[in-house]
Formats: C-alpha cells, sequence, structure tokens
C-alpha cells in the first residue's frame, strides 16, 4: 500500500481518474494526492513554472496576494522577519511585505536554491500556491513549522478539496506540478497535530499560529 505523503498513512482510497493521471485519498488526513509514478521531471516542472506569470510589478497579481498579505500584515508586528516560501521567479509577495516594513527571505528550489534561509527562525512565513506542487507536503511542512518561532504565523494560500464530484471538473487539478490537494479537514488534521487551529480566510487562504 502507498503511503500518504503527509500523514503516512496506508489506508489510502481511489478518489478520481481523469485522462492523465489517478487520484487517491486519504483515510486518516483526507489529502487527495496523486502517485509519484505520475510526477513531472525536474526540468519540465521548472518549464511550466516558467510560464506562470507574477511579476512584482503586475497590479493584478498584488491583488491576487493581497488575500494573503492584508490578513497576515494585520497580525504581524512592526519590523517582523519572515520567510516566502516556493516565491517563484518573480517573488512579488517579498516586495510587497517588505514595502510594509518587514524584513523578508525568499527561497525557491528551482529560482532562489540558496538554502541559507532554511536554516533561520522567522516571525512569519509565507507559502502562496506551494503547497499542492509539494511531492513530500508532510516533511515541508514540518520544516516550515520547525522554522517559526512561538507565536509566529504560516500563511497558505492553495484552493481546497470540497468533494469527488466538484473535483471532476476541478481546473486546478489539471496542472500537471499540482499532486498534493489539501481540504478543509486535512488543515483541521494537521492543525491539530501541532495544536494550531486554522482560520480559513476566504477559499484559499490559510492562516495557523504557533503556540507560544
Amino acid at each position: 500500500m502507498m503511503q500518504c505523503p503527509l500523514c503516512g498513512a496506508p489506508d489510502a482510497e481511489f478518489f478520481h481518474r481523469d485522462e492523465h493521471r489517478e487520484y487517491l485519498r486519504c483515510g486518516a488526513c483526507r489529502l487527495v494526492y496523486v502517485p509519484p509514478r505520475y510526477f513531472l521531471d525536474l526540468e519540465a516542472e521548472r518549464a511550466e513554472y516558467l510560464l506562470h506569470e507574477n511579476d512584482p510589478a503586475d497590479a493584478g497579481y498584488r491583488e491576487f496576494l493581497s488575500r494573503l498579505a492584508t490578513p497576515l500584515l494585520s497580525r504581524l508586528a512592526p519590523g517582523s522577519r519572515g520567510l516566502d516560501f516556493g516565491c517563484g521567479p518573480g517573488p512579488a509577495l517579498v516586495a510587497m511585505l517588505r514595502e510594509a516594513g518587514h524584513e523578508v527571505a525568499q527561497y525557491d528550489p528551482f529560482f532562489f536554491p540558496d538554502r541559507t534561509p532554511l536554516s533561520r527562525r522567522y516571525d512569519f512565513i509565507t507559502a502562496t500556491e506551494v503547497v499542492e506542487h509539494l511531492h513530500r507536503p508532510g516533511e515541508e511542512l514540518e520544516r516550515l513549522w520547525a522554522l517559526l518561532r512561538p507565536g509566529g504565523w504560516l500563511a497558505v494560500m492553495t484552493k481546497l478539496v470540497i468533494d469527488a464530484q466538484a473535483f471532476a471538473n476541478w481546473h486546478y487539478k489539471n496542472d500537471l506540478t499540482h499532486v498534493s490537494f489539501f481540504s478543509t479537514d486535512t488543515w483541521c488534521w494537521w492543525g491539530e497535530c501541532q495544536q494550531s487551529p486554522p482560520e480559513f480566510l476566504g477559499n484559499d487562504v490559510i492562516l495557523l499560529r504557533r503556540a507560544r
């Protein structure tokens, strides 16, 4: 049996199949995920990311990111220190948070691969449109959580699974770099593991605060 890439449970069930891939759902944490045999190779994955438009000067993209940035900024002390994890080739959110007076490091395995920022501690960590790309989301989220100082915020943006019927017609699954799909149940499970109940803002922003 295949282990869930988030919680390690072996009791996956069939969830959906389309012309490209099969999707499984974990019976424990409810993560919907793609088996590794469907993962793109690194060059194909990088090429797909280069097609994304995330220009820091693009007003429309900034407005999109403000769905996460605005509520996060309202919770931060002045001059907080943060990390944008998976910032992509055009780190617009980094620019927005720096403009608000915060110190922000950036890391992306393809475009900003210097791992030095992953050895520091932070008051907040952002991951916008990132977790759905993670091959090992359990490992990566635990790493990020460990980098947070007590009282620090993890701010995530990702679309959420509703049910099998909605998933069948969901454009989000059609991006072949998307391999891990979270639901509100999944985030509630993960938050309980961290003793941090998630806050859901709109349909794609999740905030979790590390206990003091």
